[in-house]
């Protein structure tokens, strides 16, 4: 072997051996232990899930708040064939008329679902936070206004256009992303 070889083989030893220390030495001295939003949070205030999640990872109730029989097993198994977890189908539990495209209900652990579901509605839709409800779920209720479901693209450009990442509601704080 000759003499530059060997010097090559040294140098990219010692920079091999640096980058290991350098690694090593930066694990070991990690402060960093998730995300402390939540550890300053006012009492009485909600931890919220503002994961945006998979449409697989959501789970939904579509109810029907129309004149129009059946629309909620339309519009639910439009939902099954985009991924979504449908659980219940029927009509608006709390009889209340809805003018517009649709209303998403739903509480602290649901606000990244919810933001997710609102692109599905191109921003149509009109939003209920309930902080009292325990529950991962979105209720979907369906209006007059309503005609179609938007198509992937136009999903895509609308969370561009809300932002990406979900706004917290009122008096909520962002849980840890593990929940």
């Amino acid at each position: 072997m000759s003499f530059a070889r060997v010097r090559a083989l040294v140098v990219v030893g010692a920079l091999a051996l640096f980058a290991l220390v350098f690694v090593v030495v930066a694990v070991v001295r990690d402060t960093q232990s998730g995300p402390t939003a939540a550890k300053s949070c006012p009492d009485g205030y909600a931890l919220a899930n503002i994961r945006l999640r998979e449409p697989k990872d959501v789970r939904i109730n579509v109810y029907n708040a129309t004149d129009t029989p059946g629309l909620a097993t339309k519009v639910g198994t439009e939902f099954k064939n985009r991924k979504f977890q449908v659980q219940k189908e029927g009509n608006d539990p709390q009889k209340k008329g809805v003018d517009g495209v649709a209303v998403l209900r739903y509480g602290p652990q649901a606000v990244g679902s919810a933001h997710l579901l609102r692109a599905y509605f191109l921003d149509q839709a009109k939003v209920e936070y309930d902080p009292k409800r325990k529950d991962d779920a979105v209720d979907v209720v369906i209006g007059n206004a309503y005609q179609q479901l938007a198509t992937t693209t136009e999903v895509n450009q609308s969370l561009v256009e809300l932002g990406g990442k979900p706004q917290l509601p009122p008096q909520t704080c962002a849980a840890d992303e593990q929940l």
